[in-house]
């Protein structure tokens, strides 16, 4: 899909005439001259070094003030600043969101360069070509791996967005309101990529809605010519992916745990629960696991994961797909005394937002509990969580542990590319 930037008066700064040093108070006096004045959220006393140490989500909580007049609106520009109102960085600004500031630049980065500084279009250029680059330096795409996380939010610096690659298709996954307002550049500087061909738009609602954006307006979008199912491979294993399933498709970013369990699955029985479409399950029967179960209550997933048994040419008698709710699938094992060598344990979005927290803690803490009753003293559990909520919480480790007293959990905190 090849897309050219709206033609627009681009408002942005001319740094030849400012100093090669210059801070972001001078930048932000140079933007002003015009483009108007930029406007100042103010921290509460002793939050500043949070985001300083990098933290990008200023929360409405730190925030002491915001001063400009008018006030800023959704989408604008802002400068972040300690409470002697001197800059630490600049963002994007949220009227309505718990997190009033996605900082993008801290103070320092538009000292050293200012050709970013508080110009997001320049931003997501030089951003999303450094994602592509760092992919590259990995061997991605490769003949044996041409799907992957290309842009994974906060991870690439630019928080609510993520890019998963399927060969020729980009799907973007949009959780934020500004990612929305840059659609068009973004699709820009993905279409610079001359491997991709298509960009499916997926927008998260629900979180959207929180963002203050009218829902009612965002759909998934795509051009004509986008497949809405693909096959790819991953780590020498094939899948067939539906670019409608569950998040943007396939789970990109668990590819080097899938070929950790590839490593470690010789001669195990293997139990998948939520298995989606069997990632996890065929990399443990490709490892040489003599059995190996897969769970999971959606049926498409399900068959898309039995076409990954066909499409690997595997052997099905060492692996079968079972349509069953997990909770209820471990109660009735541990009924008839069953238990496997490794579990894994990838649910769904159980905690999407804060205001659930209390009661996806209690689920966690269920599907954990039962799961590690199903593992072989001496075995091994892989236990995952995909809600943001819960793991920014810090709570998920404490809810692991008061899962059984007799387990020990060794944190491993891995942001995949």
């Amino acid at each position: 899909m090849q897309r050219q930037l709206p033609v627009r008066l681009m408002k942005s700064i001319s740094v030849s005439s400012l100093p090669a040093t210059a801070n972001l108070q001078e930048l932000a006096f140079a933007h002003s001259k015009g483009s108007g004045r930029i406007a100042r959220v103010v921290l509460k006393k002793g939050k500043t070094q949070l985001f300083k140490d990098g933290s990008p989500m200023v929360y409405s909580g730190a925030v002491d003030r915001i001063i400009g007049r008018p006030p800023p609106t959704t989408g604008d520009i802002v400068l972040v600043a300690d409470g002697a109102e001197k800059p630490i960085g600049w963002g994007m600004y949220n009227s309505t969101s718990m997190f009033c500031v996605r900082l993008m630049q801290l103070e320092e980065e538009t000292t050293r360069d200012p050709s970013c500084a508080l110009n997001m279009e320049k931003l997501l250029e030089t951003r999303i070509g450094a994602a592509v680059e760092l992919r590259k330096t990995l061997g991605l795409p490769s003949d044996s791996t041409n799907t992957f996380r290309l842009v994974n939010s906060e991870g690439d610096r630019l928080s609510g967005l993520i890019v998963d690659v399927f060969g020729d298709i980009a799907v973007v996954a949009s959780s934020a309101a500004w990612v929305e307002k840059y659609k068009s550049e973004i699709e820009a500087c993905i279409s610079r990529n001359g491997e991709i061909r298509h960009i499916y738009w997926r927008p998260s609602v629900e979180i959207l809605k929180e963002e203050g954006l009218d829902v009612s307006n965002l759909k998934e979008m795509h051009s004509s010519t986008c497949p809405r199912r693909t096959k790819v491979v991953e780590n020498g294993i094939s899948y067939a992916i539906s670019l409608e399933g569950q998040k943007t498709g396939f789970y990109a970013d668990q590819r080097d745990n899938r070929q950790c369990i590839s490593k470690i699955s010789d001669g195990q029985r293997v139990l998948d629960i939520c298995c989606y479409s069997g990632g996890f399950a065929l990399n443990a029967a490709l490892g040489g696991a003599v059995n190996v179960t897969g769970i999971d209550t959606s049926l498409p997933a399900l068959e898309l994961a039995k076409e990954n048994i066909v499409l690997n040419k595997m052997d099905p008698g060492r692996i079968s797909f079972l349509r069953e709710d997990a909770t209820l699938f471990m109660k009735g094992a541990l009924s008839r005394n069953e238990s496997w060598d490794i579990v894994i344990l990838d649910p769904p979005k159980l905690a999407p937002r804060r205001k659930v927290l209390q009661s996806a803690s209690g689920m966690y803490r269920t599907l954990n509990s039962l799961a590690m009753q199903l593992t072989k003293r001496g075995g091994l559990l892989m236990t995952c969580s995909c809600s943001g909520a819960m793991t920014q919480s810090g709570m998920f480790l404490r809810i692991l542990q008061a899962s059984s007293p007799f387990c020990c959990l060794k944190p491993d905190i891995n942001e995949n590319l």
